[in-house]
């Protein structure tokens, strides 16, 4: 349905990478599951933002059960071939496995997810049906992991579902963010078809609302409306509109759907110490470039970024320069080449400069919610504010995903949007009426 470039094709440059996690084959699925304890109230369950019963599944695994395997995965996560490669499995379900305690390699379960899932993808098993008409029709902004997993629910349901993206394709940042050794585009849209063939989700790419569509029609043309807006553009630092100084998220959506020329860096900095941070370290090493450094301005026990992928970066050849805070950037000057060459630093000696010509800004990207305000919607600090079920300060205005959370995981994304989703239902069965 969405047609891209062949992501086997030089084309793209997410090309170039391997799976970081190679699937599992049948063999090698049903001897990882034959460990499994099956244990009684199983602590990876909690760990699993969308509780998936994953002792269930595994077990259906071990006795060949694939498709029942598959079936009750993706009743608990209608994103569960996507959260099988990029959930942080090593802080969630794995690394609450019982075995970690007694010094046993812990199940491979984001591996086993992906074995059944990705077979229900491939062989287009069919587990979901739409209910019945309601009559009801709800508008969902943004075509992210928050908003397919609302709108499937609420198609299950019965309700009328449109989507309104102002990118060109839909799919969130599983499409455009998460890092190619993860999990490529082709896959990420293999499976938002799969999500789209329950029927009755209409997708609108190219229109951003407050733009091309007022708010207030919206409102008027829906009876509710779900807000998966996610965050705003990167954040920046002044002279950052330097040739070769790059936002981190607009740099990883150009990379996964177009082709970026590198062939001249030699060195490259990334300035952040998240998780996105550490993705574009390991991209550009993964992209050949011969020296990235990672400067961040706190320790490295301290950075937000998960350890186990660090680990890997640093494995892979990543360098760091920590208490590091950025300056300014070289070529900026006058005389300078034009682009730039390089970024200056302070820390507890003094000033100093990280030579580069590529720069990557991952030092945040900035929160919607305060711009809903006018809408009647409130927000803290840029996010969102919402109860359990996502339910707005806005009757019939309801929200998930980043713009509530300040930018968690894709499962987190899940979880949310299948809650908004049972509220939503709640508030149109009740009458109610955005």
């Amino acid at each position: 349905m969405w047609k891209l470039p062949d992501p086997r094709a030089p084309s793209q440059s997410e090309a170039t990478f391997e799976d970081y996690k190679a699937p599992y084959d049948a063999q090698q699925a049903a001897a990882e599951a034959s460990r499994c304890l099956y244990c009684y109230d199983a602590p990876c369950i909690k760990a699993c933002p969308t509780e998936i019963d994953i002792p269930s599944f595994i077990r259906k695994i071990a006795t060949g059960n694939v498709k029942g395997s598959a079936r009750t995965i993706l009743s608990a996560n209608i994103l569960g071939t996507s959260c099988a490669r990029v959930c942080p499995v090593e802080v969630l379900c794995v690394g609450e496995c019982v075995y970690n305690e007694a010094g046993i390699p812990p199940i491979q379960i984001g591996r086993l997810q992906r074995f059944a899932t990705d077979q229900a993808v491939a062989a287009n098993w069919r587990f979901f049906e739409a209910g019945p008409d309601t009559g009801k029709h709800v508008a969902l902004v943004g075509a992210g992991p928050a908003s397919l997993a609302a709108a499937h629910e609420l198609r299950r349901h019965g309700h009328a579902v449109t989507i309104y993206e102002k990118g060109s394709v839909p799919g969130g940042l599983n499409v455009t963010g998460v890092a190619p050794y993860k999990l490529r585009v082709v896959d990420a849209l293999a499976e938002l078809d799969w999500v789209l063939e329950i029927g009755g989700i209409e997708v609108v790419l190219n229109t951003e609302i407050g733009r091309d569509r007022t708010w207030a029609s919206l409102a008027e043309d829906h009876d509710a409306v779900f807000l998966g807006v996610g965050l705003g553009p990167d954040r920046s630092l002044p002279g950052a509109d330097l040739p070769g100084v790059f936002g981190a998220v607009a740099w990883i959506e150009q990379m996964k759907l177009g082709r970026i020329d590198i062939s001249a860096v030699r060195e490259a900095v990334v300035v952040g110490g998240g998780n996105t941070a550490v993705d574009c370290v390991r991209e550009l090493l993964g992209l050949g470039v011969p020296s990235v450094t990672m400067l961040y301005r706190g320790v490295e026990s301290k950075m937000s970024g998960y350890t186990h992928e660090w680990d890997a970066a640093k494995q892979e050849g990543a360098r760091s320069i920590w208490g590091a805070s950025p300056a300014g950037f070289l070529g900026a000057e006058p005389g300078g080449e034009g682009a730039v060459s390089g970024v200056r630093y302070t820390d507890a000696t003094g000033t100093h400069a990280a030579p580069a010509q590529l720069v990557l800004l991952a030092i945040g990207q900035s929160k919607l919610g305060d711009q809903l305000a006018a809408l009647g919607i409130h927000a803290e600090a840029g996010r969102v504010l919402a109860d359990r079920s996502g339910a707005t300060s806005r009757p019939g205005w309801y929200v998930a995903g980043d713009a509530l959370n300040g930018g968690k995981e894709v499962v987190n994304a899940v979880a949310e949007g299948k809650r908004a989703a049972a509220g939503i239902h709640a508030f149109l069965s009740g009458g109610g009426h955005a």
